[in-house]
């Protein structure tokens, strides 16, 4: 499961989902294209509503039904509609009603004489029944491919009676062709009925309008590109031959009933008229992006989106320039998420996110063109996300490794700032000064034997010891390094900078020798035999850092002055010491510790020596005694090295249980050293170190 979810939270596994997205955008599934017209819808209701001056809808609703008494009424209801209309100077009658029968109370020749009297479109419907459209089509010029493959096709139509198709100057065909998600946003020019193109209602209205007798139809290899009218502009229509649809108008509306009774005062004059059916329960209903209307509302807005001349367009390169941009934004995004901060990435996504949005809005204002964002943005905080997902899952992936690594032997504050800085433990070392502690147990033997073959006892007063010094390490923000058997190896100033690194490793040290006498406490009134411990601490430059392979590493130190402190905690035996610390701990711990030379010494495997010191516990001391005992013990120390020996052995004879007898078995060691050399002088070329083979 841990393999799985590194894949799962690796770039690897962001290129894949982004190549995925490629994918899902080029197949173009229902989900995008329902996102993508949602987006228009955003675009195309952002146009301010207007009432539009060119045209006027005149509805059949519940007050004419109510006057009429029925539906179909007598059409020669119809005919006076018509003359009232002429009456205003009307421009174009439409009807969008459909009279496929004929009346059967003998209206008909009343209403086809109307239809004569010019500028009068009527209207028929598909069909897929395969029923024989309107014979009265107008002629339609084809220029360049057949556009047969492109056209929205239907088997036939639903024509009006020839009387009446005959009669009008215009047939028009109503078709709706509603998006995957049926809301009406396009509306096809031209359609094929059978084996025919017919027009649209609202080009049929225009036609009569100019008093054009034909259309023409352009064609290209990648579907129809335009329609044309001779006497009007070039529509552009998509390749199946339909125009957007603009969303901006509103039209003034009279009931039937009123324009019959002379009861409006709408101005009608030179405007085109629709007519159509709003009564309940009759009205076609259908969904644009603005609601519902009837379905004479929508042929309006086609021929209103006409007339404005101002054509609503898809670039056909549009869904590539898309699926690229896309592209580029994901690469972007997966070179930068993982080697930046989510502070400086956020914006950036932020920025071009926000461009792609109000990029798009802005190119539809200027250019009426329609650009999709939902795509960019959703697929595109998809990668983004993920990828931020991926930095926290790595960054705590890290934060746990470091808490596993250093909570046991660091101190939890230690431990959160590493968590907050994970950079300082990047596999490598650094060069830099540090304060390193060794420390062992002293009588162990007798210990192990008092345990004799009970392991799992051993075990456990081992434990009790380490963990009761280890807590001293840890209160004071030291690292500990490992445990070797029955020594601890600790260290000061890294992975955290301390500036008395020297200071308060000492200072641990001497807290260690307190809990040891606590510890000792406890455990010889269990009847087990007393712990010793020897202390070694050294100040050096050395190399820190993750020391390892890639799959296993350890935070740990190496140098020459790490191996000094471990021989000096080897010398704190021979010496009678507690603790032994070298020169340059000694340098900066002495004014706040009291501190004594031991020796300059030559450990095993170094020719040249190095000045020793101890720290002394100075808790219960006569401080004027003590200051002047220090003067007399360095004094000793310079008989010593200027080979008076007898003169050192005296002064060391004299100093014994000075310090609180804490220095006497080292003045023990020191007199023997000095009977030896009485004996056997070490010559002129003497340099006062001392070399041990000793560890």
């Amino acid at each position: 499961m841990e393999n799985i979810s590194r894949w799962a939270t690796g770039t690897v596994a962001v290129v894949i989902v982004a190549l995925a997205l490629l994918f899902v955008k080029y197949t173009d599934p229902s989900i995008t294209k329902t996102m993508r017209l949602k987006d228009f819808d955003y675009l195309l209701t952002s146009q301010t509503l207007e009432v539009n001056e060119d045209i006027v809808l005149i509805d059949i609703g519940e007050p004419t039904l109510k006057e009429w008494g029925q539906w179909p009424p007598k059409r020669d209801v119809f005919a006076q509609l018509i003359e009232n209309l002429r009456w205003k100077q009307a421009g174009v009658i439409a009807f969008n009603v459909l009279f496929a029968e004929k009346d059967r109370m003998g209206g008909d020749a009343e209403f086809a004489t109307s239809l004569t009297h010019g500028g009068t479109v009527i209207s028929q419907t598909v069909s897929v029944k395969g029923q024989s459209p309107d014979a009265q089509r107008r002629g339609v010029a084809k220029i360049g491919e057949d556009p047969a493959p492109w056209t929205f096709t239907w088997r036939g139509g639903v024509s009006p009676i020839p009387q009446l198709a005959e009669s009008a100057d215009g047939v028009g065909v109503i078709a709706t062709t509603p998006e995957i998600d049926g809301v009406t946003r396009r509306m096809p020019m031209i359609v094929r009925l059978g084996d025919q193109l017919y027009p649209s209602l609202p080009l049929e209205i225009i036609r009569v309008a100019t008093g054009d007798p034909s259309y023409q139809i352009k064609t290209g290899e990648a579907g129809i590109e335009a329609v044309r009218i001779p006497q009007f502009p070039t529509v552009k229509t998509d390749s199946n031959g339909r125009i957007w649809l603009s969303q901006n108008a509103k039209f003034e509306r009279i009931e039937a009933i009123d324009l019959l009774n002379d009861k409006t005062k709408v101005n009608i004059e030179g405007k085109t008229v629709i007519i159509g059916l709003t009564a309940e329960g009759l009205g076609t209903i259908i969904g644009t992006p603005r609601g519902e209307i009837f379905a004479h509302d929508l042929q309006a807005n086609a021929l209103a989106t006409l007339l404005s001349g101002k054509t609503i367009t898809r670039l056909p390169i549009a869904d590539f320039v898309e699926l690229l941009g896309f592209a580029l934004f994901s690469l972007i995004m997966i070179f930068l998420v993982p080697r930046t901060s989510v502070k400086l990435t956020i914006p950036l996504y932020a920025v071009i996110i926000g461009g792609a949005v109000y990029g798009h809005y802005w190119l539809f204002v200027e250019t009426l063109a329609l650009w999709d964002a939902s795509f960019v943005v959703t697929a595109g905080s998809l990668v983004f996300f993920h990828l931020v997902f991926n930095n926290f899952a790595r960054e705590f992936r890290l934060k746990q490794q470091i808490k596993k690594q250093f909570g046991t032997y660091l101190s939890p504050k230690m431990v959160e700032k590493l968590q907050e800085n994970p950079d300082l433990l990047k596999l490598g070392g650094d060069s830099r000064e540090l304060s390193i502690m060794f420390t062992d147990v002293r009588g162990f033997t007798s210990i192990s034997e008092h345990y004799g073959a009970d392991v799992q006892g051993l075990t456990k007063i081992m434990n009790r010891y380490m963990t009761a010094m280890t807590a001293k390490i840890i209160e004071n923000e030291g690292t500990l390094d490992k445990y070797i058997g029955d020594a601890q190896m600790a260290f000061w100033n890294a992975p955290l900078d301390d500036a008395d690194h020297a200071r308060n490793a000492v200072k641990t040290a001497l807290q260690m020798l307190g809990s040891l006498d606590a510890f000792n406490k406890e455990v010889t009134a269990e009847g087990i035999p007393p712990f010793g411990m020897g202390l070694g601490i050294n100040t050096g430059t050395v190399v820190v850092g993750n020391m390892g392979s890639s799959q296993r590493f350890d935070y740990t130190c190496l140098g020459d002055s790490v191996n000094l402190a471990s021989r000096l905690e080897g010398q704190s035996k021979p010496y009678h010491v507690a603790m032994v610390i070298g020169p340059k701990t000694n340098e900066y711990v002495k004014t706040d510790f009291f501190t004594l030379p031991l020796d300059c010494l030559a450990v095993k495997g170094k020719k040249d020596g190095v000045d020793i010191f101890t720290v002394l516990n100075t808790e219960g001391a006569d401080k004027p005694k003590w200051n002047q005992a220090k003067i007399n013990h360095v004094t000793m120390m310079n008989a010593y090295k200027s080979q008076r020996f007898s003169v050192a052995k005296n002064m060391s004879k004299d100093l014994s249980g000075s310090f609180n007898g804490q220095m006497d078995h080292y003045y023990e060691m020191w007199i023997e050293r000095c009977d030896d050399y009485i004996k056997s002088p070490p010559g002129a070329d003497w340099d006062g170190v001392f070399r041990t083979n000793s560890k």
